[in-house]
């Protein structure tokens, strides 16, 4: 990424609203915005793309109603993760399935099959692909330009749109299709990461958890499991600050609200994350967070994995699933990051923002 972008001119870049930008840059999504396609019964909403991010990683919402579905299909070079954000979708791994809801996630390394069926009405998932690549398709393909809509959502009856196959045999770096019988459904609670970059399913809140001031992390996926590519980490916490305005040097910050309102300040601007909306902040970014509600549900995607340790070095490992209030004195929090900071990718520039919009709220 350092090669990509230019750190300091990004301390000035203003952040996009809803449009991706073409270029690596900072980015807001509103739920629903993005490039749509119809695809198979299915609204593929991409939200980003090789281009936008610098070649890291490309990342779309699946929204579809029940029995939308996509066949076995492998991507040679791609470490993916699936993340259910609302309703009930079954996948299939070659010789085993689970059903997943909301939180959930399965991670597909390179070559492996994989295989869903939405189960639920409205279901939506987040598809997020490293490198990036995986969905080129999407900037000049005839057949993927004429998929193009405007709807923000699925059609009231399924089978429109380009088929399931068409599209898969239009992804890049030879995706292949794969003819493997669909095992049954166990009910397996899947709560532990594996130690290398295999195929897993993953329930909410579960993985390895750390706990922060009124706040829980989980890993539900570490470098070792993506190839260095990316970790993700899903927040559950309650009201607090902003933390103070730093950036990164060396990685890329995506955050996803799943549930609950998050404060985004990002090089100046502040805007409110809600469920389904997003915001993208590359290396060299000035940004920080605040929770806004109580039971707030934060994903976050980071690319590459250098900052995995932050999470490790300033927090407790827990066994617990939900977080406690005041379980952690901040002031420990904080000296653990300024002893370990130099160590961290992380460059703190001032103190937390001011809040400026919807003090109401």
């Amino acid at each position: 990424m350092t090669g990509i972008i230019d750190v300091e001119a990004m301390h000035d870049t203003r952040p996009l609203i809803n449009r991706l930008p073409g270029e690596p840059a900072p980015y807001y999504l509103a739920g629903g915005k993005g490039l749509r396609y119809e695809v198979d019964g299915q609204l593929w909403t991409v939200i980003a793309r090789s281009v936008d991010t610098g070649g890291s990683f490309d990342a779309a919402f699946i929204l579809g109603p029940r029995g939308a579905a996509a066949p076995f299909h492998s991507l040679p070079g791609h470490q993916r993760t699936y993340h259910v954000f609302d309703g009930c979708v079954q996948f299939w791994l070659p010789g085993r399935s689970r059903v997943l809801v909301q939180g959930d996630s399965i991670h597909v390394p390179p070559e492996v099959p994989v295989a869903y069926r939405i189960l639920g009405h409205s279901t939506r998932m987040l598809f997020f692909s490293a490198p990036g690549g995986a969905l080129d398709v999407v900037l000049d393909d005839e057949a993927m330009a004429q998929a193009r809509t405007e709807a923000r959502v699925h059609a009231a009856s399924g089978g429109y749109g380009i088929p399931a196959d068409e599209a898969l045999l239009l992804l890049p770096g030879g995706a292949h299709r794969h003819d493997l019988e669909f095992a049954a459904a166990s009910d397996e609670w899947d709560d532990t990461l594996p130690a290398g970059a295999e195929p897993y399913f993953l329930r909410a809140m579960t993985g390895e958890r750390r706990a922060w001031p009124s706040a829980i992390n989980s890993f539900a996926a570490r470098g070792r499991n993506t190839g260095g590519r990316y970790f993700s980490v899903l927040t559950n916490a309650a009201p607090q600050p902003y933390i103070g305005r730093h950036f990164h040097e060396h990685h890329t910050e995506n955050f996803f609200c799943m549930a609950g309102r998050v404060w985004l300040y990002a090089n100046g601007d502040e805007v409110l994350l809600t469920p389904g909306d997003f915001l993208h902040a590359p290396a060299g970014t000035i940004h920080a967070f605040a929770i806004e509600r109580h039971d707030t549900r934060m994903l976050g995607m980071l690319t590459s994995d250098v900052f995995e340790p932050f999470f490790d070095v300033t927090a407790d490992a827990t066994d617990d699933h939900v977080y406690t209030e005041g379980l952690i004195n901040p002031d420990t929090f904080m000296a653990r990051l300024a002893a370990h900071a130099a160590d961290l990718d992380v460059v703190q520039v001032g103190p937390p923002p001011v809040r400026n919009r919807a003090l109401d709220l």
